[in-house]
């Protein structure tokens, strides 16, 4: 099994599409992949989550989320508002562990890297289960900040950064889009190993799959046999 966690520089930067693509392009390059979700919030019991979304995008099923809380805030705090338990770290380990019989599984956090999924962030998460960060970043404005304090706060705590995917390239991308896709492997001194189209969340399925193993730019993300 291989373990990859997905962490966004902040919120909305697309975590779960990025999540399915990474998962569309290891099922062309033939593994198995499952999916966690540790904690959902801003969604009521019964809704669909974000990965009812990866389904639909990938037709993967192996999924699980472990705690689901209906106020759309860091989890921590949805917990308590909702007087929820916390998340705990050893619970989150067990059911990634549980996953096991895929040859991959994706982890898709919650917001940026060091918010609280319960009594622990996904960097806690990372360090204990020994597995590398994938690092969503934004196109525009304010990412090369976010992004590098992302990938310095992963060097720092000695967790390998997968590398850089931006989460939305715009079709008309604005200078500073274009000067960003250039200046971000420089100040993070992490390549970009991959970039989604806008408004890929809203293709279907057919479409979504044939076209997420062109977005990324190398193989090892997923794991491929050789």
């Amino acid at each position: 099994m291989t373990v990859l966690l997905i962490s966004g520089t902040s919120t909305d930067v697309g975590k779960t599409v990025v999540t399915a693509a990474l998962a569309a392009a290891a099922q062309a390059a033939g593994r198995t992949v499952a999916v966690c979700k540790p904690a959902q919030t801003g969604i009521a019991p019964g809704e669909p989550g974000d990965l009812a979304e990866v389904t639909r995008l990938t037709g993967v099923t192996r999924t699980l989320e472990i705690a689901r809380y209906p106020e759309p805030l860091a989890p921590d705090t949805a917990a308590r508002r909702a007087a929820m338990p916390l998340l705990t770290l050893r619970d989150t380990v067990a059911a990634v562990e549980s996953l096991a019989d895929a040859d991959l599984v994706l982890v898709e956090g919650a917001g940026g890297l060091l918010v609280r999924m319960g009594e622990f962030t996904l960097l806690d998460l990372a360090q204990k289960i020994g597995a590398p960060v994938l690092v969503v970043a934004a196109a525009g404005l304010g990412t090369l900040n976010h992004s590098e304090l992302t990938t310095r706060t992963l060097a720092a705590a000695g967790v390998p950064c997968a590398g850089l995917v931006i989460g939305s390239w715009p079709t008309d991308p604005d200078l500073a889009s274009r000067c960003n896709r250039e200046d971000l492997p420089r100040v993070t001194e992490t390549p970009i190993v991959g970039a989604i189209p806008a408004g890929a969340g809203q293709w279907d399925r057919l479409r979504f799959t044939a076209a997420a193993p062109s977005w990324f730019t190398t193989g090892p993300l997923f794991g491929n046999r050789p």
